[in-house]
């Protein structure tokens, strides 16, 4: 895995600096939209008993100004619960919306930090349910997200790591007493216009 993590940064940096002259262009490149996939956890105490799973999502981003962002999207995954029983999962559906600062130096390689709200429906499957141990729910989360764009012509790739913490009704209390979140890396593939 490690190897073909490593072929995949590679072809990334490639796109990138093939794209060098891309920095240079005009408007194309002010709204991109891509499909990520990637791994994703829990934290806190959910994520003591819930494994690495996979997940996935579709973004729309508008890039207003080199070095401003906004992106709407949807997120999804889903994570076994760490049993001997087989079909126990949390699977999560839920949209965001970022705001995004790069750096405005080159469009090719592009660093770039975000943050955002966002909602999720969290469900529990398979055999929990009978048991009670979980309960499905909605949280608010706050997308805090870092990673890096290739830029080249109509294309767009990229990688990110994203923390959603949960947040509570009360956010003083979230903060005095943090009850987890989401955490996930991805690789981002897409296109420009």
């Amino acid at each position: 895995m490690f190897r073909t993590g490593i072929k995949v940064l590679g072809l990334m940096l490639v796109l990138g600096t093939a794209g060098t002259a891309a920095a240079q262009e005009g408007p194309q490149g002010r709204v991109k939209v891509f499909l990520k996939g990637g791994v994703g956890d829990y934290t806190g105490d959910v994520g003591e008993s819930v494994k690495i799973g996979p997940t996935w999502g579709l973004t729309l981003n508008v890039q207003p100004l080199r070095f401003l962002g906004f992106e709407v999207g949807y997120e999804g995954g889903r994570n076994s619960i760490a049993t001997d029983l087989l079909d126990l999962a949390l699977t999560r559906h839920g949209g965001s919306a970022l705001v995004k600062l790069g750096l405005p130096v080159l469009e090719a390689i592009k660093p770039f930090v975000g943050v955002g709200i966002g909602i999720s429906r969290i469900s529990v499957g398979g055999d929990l349910l009978q048991r009670g141990d979980y309960v499905s729910d909605t949280v608010k989360e706050l997308p805090l997200v870092a990673g890096i764009e290739f830029n080249t012509g109509s294309l767009t790739a990229g990688a990110r790591a994203t923390y959603r913490p949960f947040l509570d009704q009360n956010i003083r209390e979230q903060v005095e007493d943090p009850s987890g979140g989401y955490f996930d890396f991805a690789i981002t593939l897409g296109a420009r216009f």
